[in-house]
């Protein structure tokens, strides 16, 4: 069937944009919804914060997996797209290197349930954990190689090295209120600070 334009078959550029939008709106809205109520809140919760029926949300995703993993896939975007933004737009490599652990402690620190869901049988998890690394470990090493080019840090840091470290100084934050994991990498950052005196 030809569009007013005589054009026939193809989805308009406008409307493919449209359903990349829809889509951003649907994962955002599923983020925020794990982020309150964890990955077993109920599809309606989810339909209701983006404004859209349940039935537009089984249509892009048709599984809970599905859209965990799409959310997931999401948010590992926005923090590695993050990064070179950071770098171009920060004062220092170093505030950009703060500002962007703060931002992986975020996705790490509100994760409720991913880690339980991801031990599930499901295949969709598998490439999860390597698809993390192939996108984050890259961006961190460029954050610090710039930093330490400024003189600002330690050149002998390792990204996956200090990913991990920040990883298990978030790990256990939802069970003990006394726990400030937030302080903690604070610290950890703080003391990647090359010292006046070398």
């Amino acid at each position: 069937m030809a569009d007013r334009d005589g054009r026939a078959g193809q989805a308009s550029p406008r409307k493919r944009a449209d359903a990349r939008r829809n889509e951003q709106t649907l994962l955002a809205a599923a983020a925020a919804v794990f982020v309150t109520s964890g990955v077993e809140a109920p599809v309606r919760d989810i339909a209701a914060k983006a404004g859209v029926g349940m039935g537009t949300i089984y249509r892009h995703f048709p599984t809970r997996a599905d859209l965990i993993i799409a959310v997931y896939r999401h948010q590992v975007e926005a923090c590695a797209e993050a990064g070179p933004a950071l770098l171009a737009s920060s004062v220092t490599p170093y505030a950009a290197l703060t500002r962007w652990i703060n931002l992986f402690v975020d996705f790490l620190v509100t994760k409720h349930g991913l880690a339980a869901v991801m031990q599930s049988d499901n295949a969709g998890f598998d490439a999860l954990h390597a698809y993390f690394l192939d996108r984050l470990v890259p961006v961190c090493a460029q954050l610090l190689d710039a930093a330490a080019e400024a003189g600002e840090i330690r050149s002998d840091l390792d990204a996956y090295e200090l990913m991990r470290g920040i990883g298990s100084l978030c790990v256990g934050v939802d069970n003990d209120p006394r726990y400030n994991a937030r302080r903690m990498v604070q610290l950890l950052t703080a003391g990647l600070l090359q010292s006046s005196s070398t």
